[in-house]
């Protein structure tokens, strides 16, 4: 196979390159990202709890049977049974069956399995909402790195002519070589930030890369102008409070609270009595034995047993007191779960209300940096403004530009970020962000 074919097999394996906007990056990183896939694996696996704690509570039922080969010598002394030496074979099988009639250490591990599960799920849950942020992280990265650089080569350009002006100045005797050598020093410092942007920008695109499994091709970015709401209630305690009540993370450590209390009562139970109902049925068969008599015997029993706890050596004392310690480490989680997600909520509330502020205020600056482009252009008509003063305006707009889309963005993400910490955050709300993408903007 030669390079070129080589080359095709190797694009064709790797497949094209991710060209969407937000709500297509989410669901393919819904299908790709190894970190939510281990989530769903785990919640499938925890489902099977349940199945195997209701399996402690039903019957067991065990078939067995056996074969065996003998060589006895018998001497009887004042018997009738000859002395000798005898071989034989015996054979036998049966049916075992046991049923619990009360088994408080299989109730409550029964019990467990049922919170288990749920837990589970609330886990899988946080684990969709933990991936919506850190696809809409990884997506306004993308754009906010491209932003950067596209704004670093407009200053690049702006920079150069001026390096170009120094020296045509500098050759005419209107400049010293001072004013080229710092022109050529602003310059190089240029290109020396347009390297870091570059590889600014291949950093974030990997990061995409490895949530969707595809290279980051052109992505929808926002436009403007953008009107972003501010929250609702428009009370930061509102939301704490209501993080207290549906929060994923606090639902998680709750239930952590209650599988522990399941443990003290499951351990305690080993000092208890267990009862099980138990039945056989047996057919045994010996072709002789060491009497010399062979036998064909068919036996059904039928019986309960009790079996009574008296002595560990003290390890169900002291598996209950791990429990009990458990409990309360159980509960101190579930204080710091609380406490993160007040702290996290008020975090991403605050996000929120200054990002809104500082969005209007950039939009503000946006249109004056126009106003001033607009202006330096129409001084270059009339000779009052060169071509440098062009680039430099149009260099300022970029910058200002770039840096509302950044507070857009934080904006953005901190909406979510709130919407996250009380447990409400949904695929709608990415299809709400994603109406405002359009496709070519940046």
């Amino acid at each position: 196979m030669n390079r070129i074919s080589i080359l095709a097999v190797a694009l064709l394996a790797a497949g094209p390159a991710l060209s969407a906007d937000l709500l297509a990056v989410y669901r393919e990183a819904s299908l790709r990202d190894a970190v939510y896939g281990s989530a769903k694996a785990q919640y499938i696996a925890a489902q099977e709890r349940l199945p195997q704690g209701r399996a402690l509570l039903l019957p067991n039922v065990n078939f067995g049977a056996g074969a065996d080969y003998n060589n006895a010598d018998a001497q009887y002394k004042n018997s009738t049974y000859p002395s000798g030496n005898r071989e034989f074979y015996d054979y036998k099988y049966g049916v075992s069956l046991t049923q619990p009639l009360y088994n408080s250490q299989s109730a409550a591990i029964y019990e467990q399995a049922k919170i288990q599960v749920r837990q589970a799920q609330t886990q899988l849950g946080a684990a969709a909402q933990d991936l919506m942020t850190r696809v809409a992280q990884a997506y306004f990265d993308v754009l906010l790195a491209r932003a950067n650089l596209s704004t670093i080569e407009s200053q690049k350009i702006a920079v150069a002519e001026q390096l170009e002006q120094a020296k045509r100045n500098f050759v005419v005797g209107t400049a010293t070589i001072t004013d080229s050598r710092e022109a050529q020093a602003r310059y190089d410092l240029v290109v020396a930030q347009e390297l870091v942007a570059q590889n600014d920008v291949e950093v974030r695109n990997r990061a995409l890369e490895q949530l969707v499994g595809k290279p980051a091709g052109e992505l929808a970015g926002l436009t403007t102008p953008v009107t972003l709401n501010a929250p609702q209630p428009a009370a930061m305690d509102a939301w704490v409070e209501q993080a207290y009540q549906s929060s994923l993370q606090i639902a998680i450590a709750q239930h952590s609270v209650e599988l522990a209390a399941r443990e003290i009562e499951r351990a305690s139970a080993g000092h208890r009595p267990t009862l099980d109902a138990v039945g056989s049925l047996t057919q045994n068969y010996a072709s002789s034995s060491v009497a010399g008599i062979g036998s064909d015997v068919r036996a059904l029993v039928i019986g309960v047993q009790l079996n009574v706890p008296l002595y560990q050596g003290g390890a169900i004392s002291s598996r209950v007191r791990e429990a009990v310690a458990n409990q309360e480490r159980a509960r101190q989680d579930l204080e710091n779960a609380r406490r993160s997600a007040a702290l996290q909520t008020r975090t991403a509330y605050l996000g929120v209300t200054s990002g809104l502020a500082q969005v209007k205020a950039l939009q503000q600056a946006v249109g004056s940096t126009q106003l001033q482009l607009e202006s330096t252009k129409l001084g270059q008509e009339v000779g009052v403004r060169t071509a440098v003063d062009v680039l430099n305006a149009e260099q300022q707009l970029s910058a200002a530009r770039r840096d509302l889309a950044q507070a857009l963005y934080n904006t953005i993400l901190s909406q979510l970020r709130l919407k996250a910490a009380v447990g409400k955050l949904a695929e709608a709300d990415l299809a709400d962000i994603n109406a405002l993408l359009r496709e070519g903007a940046r």
